[in-house]
């Protein structure tokens, strides 16, 4: 028997039964340690995998020396502490998630001559003492992953020693553990075959190193989350091996020049969140070199002005620009054929340009928080692929497009630019091969940082600032076109919007009633019509929206009961209605008797005080019946000369009974002189 996994074996269970199994996959059950404690029956076992078991405490010490065929050894996700068995031999170890302090002393006592892979996220990273300082270890590592490691100091330590004999890693993260200092300068130079160099959300200080322009192999480096200052070399981007370079969330300055996106092996540069400063300038455009495969540029929340520079629609292969938070100004210049185009926060003027409509594969487009005008271009309902649209914080006017009810606003899968497995496998695959060991894409790929290859933007919904990225981006579609100056009706057509989650029309001069075409949004989980001027009665039919998590019609002129709160309706409090004086039913504390007009108040056999109203139906009804028969007793009298002479007399009656009645209510209201 060559194989096991956990379809054919308890935790109660002996291992030794299995004498001459080689693979050993009981990963996902519950198992206690006991189930190791013969474990050295097992002497033809190659791979162990025991991930998310529940073990807890040391692992047993006796058994492991007689596995020396053990190749591949899988502890994720349990709850193990103490040293690793000193006699082994392996070449993949993976102790992620657990109690286990990396150190030199923890390595160093365990025979590992051969071991190529070392994964252990989230351990505990203890300080070195000095008797180790000169200790060189038995193994030579190509890949090693200690990122959100917690650390025995509360304040930053140095990248573990042990790492500065190494001379063959192919691929470090060291991300989120607290480093400190300067970013170590022999861990470029003593790895000249580094490909991918992760340093992310630690506390590094001081410049980028030079140096790393140098790295011809290095294909991906990420600096981004640190303190480094200065400026970013120009050789880094435009002589180095980069395709993938972020540098975000720093206190990097200077100046960002349009040679550096000329780059031709980089495809994704992220800058945003730091300080750089000036002018995109346009000058000696003609002399670069766009036609490299540069698909990602984030430039967002630095301190970036003047006019949208016409060169970045030359980047012909650009999927994804992120400009927002800048202070650029001027009017949309370019179309560059982008999936997501985010422009948000910044100071651009002048209408929605009509060729937007050329941009056919533009699925998210942020126009946010600018000064923008003019009428919502009809174009926008020809870019079918579009999921997420954010308008708001502008001066747009006029109506809403109907046809934007056209759009399907369906999740595209082609929001998450880059799917981390699919990334894995094609760029690992010659060091996979070179290892031989098969279990590295799972394991690397399970903890991988989800914000790094991942597109991330802010949409707000449900009245807050979300921020959506890979999966969730994926799923979300929404439309945004609140605080601007949009006027007349909501149109019918909007219903059609089936796939939409999230709809903000808050904040406008949108008159008429709100359609009842709403309640076919049945993915809908927020709806945001307040501050407008909409009258009439909330559609009955919305309470069919058992998405809808947000609602608010607050500060209009609505009239009439509110919806039956049950279901989803039935959690939304007076705050989704105030401002409606004409409204009632509870949450409010209005009467619908005493705020409604009186013409639709219905009458009742009850209703005879002289403050009446008639029913509008019933005067109608009452009025037409007296016309028709005035039309006909004239007509009668104009052709009957017996009922004519008899209708005179009746009327002269009429009259002498009048006068006589007067005259006598006169004479009673006399009084006596005195």
């Amino acid at each position: 028997m060559n194989y096991l996994n956990k379809t054919t074996a308890t935790p109660t269970q002996e291992l030794h039964v299995w004498s001459n199994v080689e693979e050993i996959f009981l990963d996902d059950s519950y198992l206690n340690n006991n189930i190791l404690q013969s474990i050295g029956v097992l002497t033809s076992l190659k791979t162990l995998s025991l991930s998310n078991c529940g073990l807890i405490g040391s692992l047993p010490n006796q058994g492991w020396c007689d596995l020396r065929n053990l190749e591949e050894l899988d502890m994720v996700g349990n709850a193990l502490e103490g040293m690793l068995p000193y006699c082994l031999a392996l070449r993949f170890i993976s102790l992620s998630r657990n109690r286990f302090q990396i150190s030199m002393p923890f390595l160093s006592l365990a025979n590992l001559p051969n071991l190529k892979i070392l994964l252990g996220n989230e351990n505990k990273m203890v300080m070195e003492p000095n008797s180790f300082h000169t200790s060189v270890p038995k193994f030579q590592l190509n890949i090693i992953k200690l990122s959100k490691c917690t650390t025995d100091h509360g304040l930053g330590i140095e990248p573990p020693n042990f790492l500065y004999y190494q001379y063959d890693l192919r691929y470090v993260d060291l991300s989120y553990s607290n480093f400190s200092g300067t970013v170590p300068l022999w861990l470029l130079e003593k790895h000249p075959k580094l490909e991918d160099l992760f340093l992310m959300g630690n506390s590094f200080t001081g410049n980028i190193p030079h140096c790393l322009s140098g790295m011809s192999d290095l294909s991906i480096l990420d600096l981004s989350d640190n303190q480094l200052s200065g400026r970013v070399p120009e050789e880094l981007i435009m002589r180095s091996s980069l395709e993938v370079l972020r540098l975000s969330n720093n206190n990097l300055s200077g100046i960002i020049v349009p040679t550096i996106f000329s780059s031709n092996r980089l495809s994704k540069l992220y800058l945003d969140g730091n300080n750089f400063v000036g002018e995109m300038s346009d000058t000696d455009i003609p002399t670069i070199d766009f036609s490299y495969p540069l698909k990602d540029i984030d430039l967002s929340n630095n301190n970036l002005y003047g006019k949208l520079p016409r060169w970045i629609g030359n980047v012909s292969s650009l999927e994804r620009l992120a400009l927002s938070n800048n202070q650029f100004e001027g009017s949309i210049r370019w179309n560059c054929a982008t999936l997501t185009l985010d422009l948000t926060g910044n100071n651009l003027t002048g209408k929605i340009p009509e060729w937007i409509d050329t941009l056919s594969a533009l699925g998210v487009l942020l126009l946010k928080a600018n000064h923008l005008d003019g009428g919502i271009p009809i174009q926008l309902c020809k870019l079918y692929s579009l999921s997420i649209i954010d308008l708001s914080q502008n001066m747009f006017s006029g109506p809403i497009p109907y046809c934007l009810g056209n759009l399907t606003l369906a999740t595209k899968q082609y929001k998450s630019l880059m799917k981390v497995s699919s990334y894995f496998a094609s760029t690992k695959e010659g060091v996979l091969t070179y290892i031989g060991i098969r279990t590295l894409k799972n394991d690397v790929s399970h903890d991988y940082p989800s914000t790094y290859m991942e597109e991330w933007i802010n949409f707000t919904t449900k009245s807050v600032s979300y921020s959506y990225g890979g999966k969730i981006l994926e799923h979300m579609s929404g439309i945004d076109l609140s605080c601007n100056k949009l006027s007349g009706q909501i149109p019918y057509e909007l219903g059609n919007l089936s796939g939409i989650l999230s709809l903000n029309l808050s904040h406008n001069d949108l008159i008429g009633v709100i359609p009842s075409s709403f309640s076919k949004l049945k993915l809908l989980e927020s709806l945001d019509l307040s501050y407008n001027n909409l009258s009439g009665r909330i559609p009955i039919q919305l309470v069919e929206l058992n998405s809808l998590e947000v609602f608010s019609v607050a500060h209009n002129n609505l009239s009439g009961s509110i919806p039956e709160p049950k279901a989803q309706f039935g959690t939304f409090d007076e705050s989704s209605y105030e401002g409606n004086p004409l409204l009632c039913v509870p949450p409010l504390h209005n009467n619908c008797f005493k705020t409604e007009s009186p013409s639709t108040i219905p009458t009742t056999s009850d209703d005879k005080g002289e403050g009446s109203f008639m029913d509008t139906n019933v005067f109608c009804v009452s009025f037409l019946v007296s016309y028709v028969g005035v039309l006909l007793g004239i007509f009668v009298l104009c052709i009957n000369p017996y009922w004519r002479k008899t209708w005179f007399s009746f009327i002269e009656g009429c009259i002498t009974s009048t006068e006589d009645m007067l005259r006598h209510h006169g004479s009673s209201q006399d009084f006596p002189v005195t």
